[in-house]
């Protein structure tokens, strides 16, 4: 599983979409593709891998999804998820 969740961070619009949902809240994909600059397929593909990995899950809504980290998530996977949102958040400030 850590194979997993490691490739799915390692693309920085699946890292963007977990920067989002770091908040704790529930998005839906519409707020994630314009978050991220991603089309709609682009966005469904990117969501299905993080979910495939177990970081994320989803709520249909009518016609939309809402996403959310997984609640069931280990310490050990969510101290690597909040790691590399930090230091995505770091890069990012530099960059600036």
């Amino acid at each position: 599983m850590v194979i997993d969740v490691l490739s799915a961070l390692a693309e920085p619009t699946r890292l963007s979409a977990l920067r989002i949902l770091a908040d704790g809240g529930e998005h839906c994909v519409c707020a994630l593709m314009r978050a991220c600059g991603a089309s709609q397929s682009r966005m469904s593909r990117h969501m299905a891998v993080l979910k495939a990995a177990g970081l994320v899950v989803d709520r249909r809504d009518a016609q939309w999804v809402r996403y959310r980290l997984n609640p069931a998530l280990d310490a050990e996977t969510l101290a690597l998820l909040d790691a590399a949102v930090a230091c995505a958040k770091a890069n990012e400030r530099r960059a600036a």
